[in-house]
């Protein structure tokens, strides 16, 4: 069964990765990590989004500086505590996100349309089941954000587990 979801997967994530690719051609992947950390955490510092994405403060620090420069990325001063600095989305990364998510759902709907209804519902019942069982098998990857298909707003597991943000986008939903 795994063999056949790995083959099966391959198609799913193509159609991730070509919407990723025709809508970031701005910014790396690295650097798209970061914006969707920054979307879901609003305000992270610096030290916690490095944990967040599994990399040493320095390189997170260097990532932040190219996507403040590319007008990705503002910071600014914490709220508790003024040495502490909040990043936070431009409206210009919040597009970028926006562009990606329907570039994808319109090579999904293309996809979906030659399916049958019954093919298309269970796909998606099946997916929903995949999501929930994998985030109860594994709460300690670090980091990746995930939508409800009805208002793009991020959610959580209960446990507050979450996934890598450089797992394929087979067994994440971002």
């Amino acid at each position: 069964m795994a063999a056949e979801l790995d083959a099966a997967a391959g198609a799913l994530v193509a159609v991730w990765e070509a919407a990723r690719e025709s809508t970031t051609s701005r910014v790396s992947g690295a650097q798209l990590r970061v914006i969707m950390v920054v979307e879901q955490y609003d305000g992270i510092n610096l030290r916690r989004l490095a944990n967040r994405l599994g990399m040493l403060l320095s390189s997170a620090s260097r990532l932040c500086d190219r996507l403040v420069a590319a007008g990705m990325l503002e910071r600014e001063p914490g709220r508790l505590d003024r040495r502490e600095i909040s990043l936070h989305l431009t409206a210009e990364a919040g597009q970028l996100l926006t562009e990606l998510r329907r570039n994808r759902r319109e090579q999904l709907t293309t996809i979906l349309a030659g399916m049958s209804p019954a093919g298309a519902q269970a796909l998606l019942r099946g997916l929903r089941e995949f999501d929930e069982a994998a985030r109860r098998q594994d709460a300690s990857l670090s980091y990746v954000p995930s939508w409800s298909d009805a208002d793009e707003t991020p959610r959580r597991t209960a446990s507050g587990a979450q996934w890598r943000a450089d797992e394929p986008p087979s067994v994440r939903t971002a």
